[in-house]
């Protein structure tokens, strides 16, 4: 159980520290070990040009719940590679959420798998994510408040 709670203790540490994530609202729902969900609502502001939400905005929903699921283990893990599909658009009023999964980790390395669904179901990003895990720990951040500047 004690690993469950310092899970869940990184993950609202890093859903409070994160600037751009209040910013866009997103909200971290779930966090164990390997694993988090988040999710947003899409807003006016987060639309592109022709009206579907910014790829980038399902991006960062992706990222966030990446960057959570490869921290939640309390070693500080940083991203080396990235990337994201768009198989079905998004539009303002959808609640997007994000589930990460765990399908590798090693001492120096892991690799996640990020799905994006609508309210509806449909799947609006995959995201693929690969991490270096540093030899810092996640603790020693939430314990140092001069490291945040």
């Amino acid at each position: 159980m004690l690993e469950q709670e310092q899970t869940q203790a990184i993950g609202r540490w890093m859903e409070a520290e994160d600037r751009f994530v209040r910013l866009l609202g997103i909200e971290l729902e779930e966090v164990s070990p390997g694993y988090s969900r988040a999710s947003l609502q899409v807003t006016g502001d987060m639309l592109n040009s022709v009206g579907i939400t910014h790829g980038g905005v399902t991006f960062s929903l992706a990222d966030f719940t990446f960057a959570v699921a490869s921290n939640s283990h309390g070693t500080v893990s940083v991203a080396l590679s990235a990337q994201i599909s768009f198989p079905t658009a998004s539009r303002e009023g959808d609640r997007l959420t994000a589930e990460a999964r765990e399908e590798n980790r090693t001492g120096r390395t892991g690799l996640y798998t990020i799905e994006v669904h609508t309210g509806d179901n449909k799947l609006a990003g995959l995201f693929t994510g690969t991490v270096f895990r540093r030899s810092d720990k996640m603790s020693d951040w939430m314990n140092d408040s001069e490291r945040k500047r």
